[in-house]
């Protein structure tokens, strides 16, 4: 009996070994199919890319394109632009396909990488953006693009001497760059690189602060002469696109009653009250004196009381 056992044990795992194999066996040949009949293996990839109306922005291909066969974009179904290897065909847009002009020459393509450029982007312009790779290694990549309105410029009104700040709207990371313009003149709150301009400088000094984790920027002690348009340029950029953002703020400070006189003109009118005030001053004291020694009215010249009529007696 013992033995018999064991020979049926024997049989039970060479068996469950004998199916454990064919499965292998089955699992090595559906592989094999696949790569067999299969023309190619194509890599896929999806990046989101959430834009603000009025952005430009840069899909990144992340190759060299002298070392691809082709490069094409498509916008849905629509090809919108192409860059071959040796830069022999490109094309953008309508180039691409006759009487197609949604992007209307909004779009570039960078020739040593094949990156996509679209600018001054719109609502319209959200939608899903497929690069196609073609090399000894094809590739596939999505952008999904979405864009939103944004409002008109901010405005912020405030009276003189107060305080404003404006908000960036976003935080900084360490490969964004920042810059802020005043009527077209940069600034920023390094008060050593604080304007571009002499007269920036005079406007500003000491009056500018930088948050360094949003970027934002708030003037002190604001003055009538800050009254403007000021504008952030922002510079986004990872590995999969980069952004260049530009947002705007309309400055409106209303001076207080009075404060409006230059500080010359202050100390003229503060030096004129002193001497008028001076010489009020010296008129009475003048007037003083000369009630002291006036010569009362009774009294001759010699200092002697006119006699009385009474006693003067006829002769």
């Amino acid at each position: 009996m013992g033995a018999a056992n064991a020979d049926e044990h024997l049989l039970i795992r060479i068996r469950i070994r004998y199916l454990r194999g064919k499965v292998k066996m089955k699992l090595i040949f559906n592989a094999l199919a696949v790569t067999l009949f299969l023309p190619y293996h194509v890599a896929f990839d999806k990046v989101s890319v959430s834009l603000m109306e009025g952005d430009s922005v840069t899909l990144h291909t992340g190759v060299e394109t002298n070392q691809q066969d082709d490069i094409k974009w498509y916008f849905g179904d629509t090809r919108i632009a192409q860059i071959t290897g040796d830069l022999s065909d490109i094309c953008t847009d309508v180039q691409c396909n006759v009487g197609t002009e949604r992007f209307r020459d909004r779009l570039k393509l960078d020739h040593q990488t094949g990156s996509l450029i679209i600018m001054n982007i719109t609502t319209t312009d959200s939608g899903e953006y497929i690069l196609k790779i073609i090399s000894n290694n094809d590739s596939e990549k999505i952008f999904s693009v979405s864009v939103t309105e944004v409002p008109a410029a901010e405005l912020h009104e405030m009276t003189e001497r107060e305080s404003v700040t404006l908000d960036s709207g976003v935080i900084k990371h360490s490969n964004d760059v920042m810059t802020w313009y005043f009527n077209e003149t940069e600034i920023t709150g390094d008060q050593s690189k604080i304007c571009t301009d002499v007269q920036c400088k005079e406007r500003f000094r000491g009056r500018l602060k930088l948050d360094h984790q949003t970027g934002s920027l708030t003037i002190m002690n604001t003055r009538t002469t800050d009254s403007g348009d000021y504008k952030l340029l922002i510079n986004i950029r990872n590995s999969s696109f980069s952004v260049t953002r530009v947002k705007r703020f309309s400055v409106s400070v209303t001076a207080v009653p009075g404060s409006d006189l230059s500080p010359a003109a202050v100390a003229g009118i503060v030096i004129a009250v002193l001497l008028v005030a001076a010489a009020v001053a010296a008129g009475v004291v003048n007037y003083h004196r000369r009630s002291r020694t006036a010569v009362p009215q009774n009294e001759d010249d010699d200092g002697n009381s006119p006699p009385d009529p009474k006693s003067i007696h006829l002769r």
